[in-house]
């Protein structure tokens, strides 16, 4: 079953998890990239209700780079991976025209509290943890369009590890978890459904959205993953919209997210529980919709 990451049980009370992320620069600031690449990476074991240990990292520099370049990049991701309590014990590169960087994870779990996609149940509340529009926003810095106001935004939420929503998640019963990441909103959340054999409804009014995003989605300043994200979420009529749903707002919900938040299934009385948790930490959390019994997404 496709999920976040790989499980292997060790014990009944320990299995590990691991997984692998990279990818090309999506901000100009190399300590910046890296610090985003590792948060990406680092998220998929705390959508499964894991804690990282130890990473090892990925990258594909040119030789012509500036070291000092590579230097901030590997700075930016270390430091990252020390901000979760984990380190980073070695690693890997290559030679590419193209930098890429990103981490190879591997966390602790419980395998009694494992959060993978499949278990979301008809009755569960939908929680989000991070805010959309990451991909329209970098597309609209990088094209010339953007406000550099709101690309700060995006790079703080892009920065911020899902550690501390996934440590108030495992104190309530949780059914299924994913992050949200390349597939966009509707991309993660079908595969929630599918391997649950449920369905959801998500609140598009619900959404939490990140400065601009709904702006650049507007004007078409859409990255080129959204495009397939869409095709592929909508084949077969699995995705259904509400009459009348703005069009922009189709478009952000199968924007491509870095590091984006965790989407959360759980039972109404937890999901409570859970946004009284999120809002004493001073973590943002959203309610955005319900499992419901049938099959698909629909997006109201």
């Amino acid at each position: 079953m496709s999920d976040d990451a790989a499980v292997y049980k060790l014990d009944e009370a320990t299995a590990l998890v691991q997984t692998v992320d990279f990818f090309p620069p999506i901000v100009d600031d190399p300590y910046t990239f890296g610090a985003i690449a590792a948060a990406n990476a680092l998220s998929d074991v705390y959508a499964m209700g894991g804690r990282p240990i130890l990473a090892l990292a990925i990258a594909a520099l040119p030789d012509d780079l500036d070291p000092a370049v590579g230097a901030a990049i590997m700075q930016g991701g270390a430091d990252k991976v020390a901000e979760a309590g984990a380190v980073v014990a070695g690693g890997h590169t290559v030679v590419d025209r193209e930098p890429k960087y990103g981490l190879c994870v591997t966390g602790l779990v419980d395998p009694g509290r494992l959060t993978p996609k499949a278990g979301a149940r008809p009755g569960d509340r939908l929680l989000l943890t991070k805010p959309l529009g990451t991909g329209l926003i970098t597309t609209a810095i990088k094209r010339g369009e953007g406000d550099e106001a709101h690309l700060e935004a995006a790079v703080a939420s892009m920065l911020r590890l899902n550690r501390r929503a996934a440590e108030l998640a495992a104190a309530v019963e949780v059914h299924a978890a994913t992050d949200i990441t390349g597939f966009g909103l509707l991309g993660h959340a079908a595969e929630v459904a599918r391997h649950s054999g449920v369905g959801l409804r998500l609140e598009a009014a619900a959404l939490p959205l990140l400065p601009g995003a709904l702006e650049y989605a507007r004007r078409g300043l859409a990255p080129g993953g959204l495009g397939r994200n869409r095709a592929h979420v909508e084949a077969g009529g699995y995705a259904r919209y509400a009459p009348g749903l703005e069009e922009a707002l189709r478009l952000i919900a199968c924007d491509p997210q870095t590091s984006g938040g965790l989407l959360i299934a759980l039972p109404p009385g937890a999901a409570d529980e859970l946004l009284r948790r999120c809002a004493d930490a001073g973590e943002p959390c959203w309610a955005v919709g319900e499992v419901v019994a049938g099959e698909g997404i629909e997006l109201a």
